[in-house]
């Protein structure tokens, strides 16, 4: 395991440690577990809307919002804090045919790809839970079992992605192909196919009974990659490329891939938009990705009597 990844792994621990740490408290402390069932989508180079990108929510390409899973398991200290340890899957696209905006519709990019990520959160409670009566009595005073919640997170996480493009039908690896010269320009590096995450976001819980509930939150991934989607910074020379490659088939998917532009903008003093050098993709910010997702929750160990919170 390779000395970046390994930090990951250390961080996510430490986070976590009062999950851990805590796990033989008594009985008034509370664990859940649950899974995870939603949607995820891509805030990255390639596709958007109907602009020149920009890294907000408005560009969004609704229709490549795709399923995503997961599951967690959640240790509340008190009333108005909970540490909450994850393991996420979704799959992420992006497609310059989908928008309309002049350039990067030509420029004719597109991507997939799957993510795993492992994270730990601390969660902000806004509200207690609002204890109730164990049975519902006619005319008794009170909620029954009532617990309503709104809560905010922070964390911090490591993930997976390994982007591909689709190419005469099928999709292939984009990363060993390096399309924007990776390692083979003076200075740079193959890019990893893991990375960091800040994880932040909103959540919504309903209590369905003592044990149950079922909520509903947003959560954005801040990373410390751009290449999510294989596309960041300017074109390289497409002979260099192919030179780099094993065979003469590979050879032409990588030069095509590095630059598989439209057409449709002819060249100003005979430079081309997708000339050697030209901007590619946007350096000056990471990619970024989110989930909204369905949770269910179930409450381990809880005893007859209401517990404080």
């Amino acid at each position: 395991m390779k000395l970046y990844l390994q930090k990951i792994v250390l961080l996510v621990t430490v986070l976590a440690l009062p999950l851990l740490a805590n796990a033989q408290r008594k009985k008034h402390y509370r664990w859940e577990a649950g899974v995870d069932l939603g949607a995820a989508n891509f805030l990255g180079d390639l596709g958007g809307a109907n602009q020149i990108g920009t890294h907000f929510v408005k560009d969004l390409e609704i229709s490549l919002t795709r399923p995503a899973v997961g599951a967690h398991i959640r240790y509340r200290s008190n009333r108005y804090i909970g540490y909450r340890a994850n393991i996420a899957y979704g799959k992420v696209y992006g497609n310059d045919a989908l928008t309309e905006e002049r350039f990067r519709h030509n420029r004719n990019l597109n991507f997939k790809s799957n993510i795993i990520e492992f994270s730990a959160v601390l969660e902000f409670y806004f509200s207690k839970e609002r204890a109730g009566h164990i049975y519902n009595i006619k005319k008794l005073k009170g909620w029954r079992n009532i617990d309503i919640q709104s809560y905010g997170f922070l964390g911090i996480g490591g993930f997976y992605f390994n982007p591909k493009a689709m190419y005469q039908g099928k999709y292939v690896e984009l990363r060993p192909l390096r399309t924007e010269g990776e390692g083979l320009k003076p200075g740079t590096k193959m890019y990893s196919n893991y990375s960091v995450c800040i994880p932040m976001g909103l959540g919504f819980k309903y209590g369905l009974s003592k044990q149950w509930s079922v909520g509903l939150e947003y959560g954005l991934r801040l990373t410390f990659t751009d290449y999510i989607d294989d596309c960041s910074t300017v074109y390289y020379d497409k002979a260099a490329i192919a030179a780099a490659q094993s065979d003469h088939l590979t050879s032409l998917m990588a030069a095509y891939l590095a630059d598989p532009q439209l057409g449709q903008i002819p060249p100003v003093d005979n430079i081309y938009v997708t000339g050697v050098g030209q901007q590619r993709g946007d350096a000056t910010h990471t990619d970024s990705y989110m989930f909204m997702q369905i949770t269910v929750n179930y409450k381990i160990g809880v005893k007859k009597t209401h517990s404080k919170f």
